[in-house]
């Protein structure tokens, strides 16, 4: 490992759960990806921009539950503004979307 982090540097990333609530094509990315609208209940509304096009198609990401991270600053993708950066593990060359089990309130913290 090397870029070992305190417990204190962690307590900095905002993790929160949030709701896929509409999902965009997005034809300028360089590479194949959606754009997502997320709802993190009372933390409001963020998009972001996420290359899961290999294992999920826009219909089953609708009201999909997410982990992200919110507290970054936005980073223009494209034409596109991306406010947060949903989580996901890698697997060759795709992404599997990290998820709650079960389904929790909108901007529930992860910890």
């Amino acid at each position: 490992m090397n870029n070992i982090i305190t417990f204190d540097d962690f307590t900095k990333v905002d993790l929160r759960v949030g709701t896929i609530v509409e999902v965009n094509d997005f034809p300028e990315a360089r590479n194949p990806a959606y754009q997502l609208i997320i709802d993190f209940g009372d933390l409001g509304i963020k998009k972001s921009s996420a290359q899961i096009t290999t294992l999920y198609n826009k219909e089953d990401l609708l009201q999909k539950q997410i982990v992200a991270v919110i507290n970054f600053p936005a980073k223009q993708i494209a034409n596109f503004n991306s406010e947060c950066l949903v989580l996901g593990a890698v697997n060759g060359k795709d992404v599997i979307l990290l998820n709650p089990e079960n389904k929790v309130k909108k901007g529930s913290v992860v910890a």
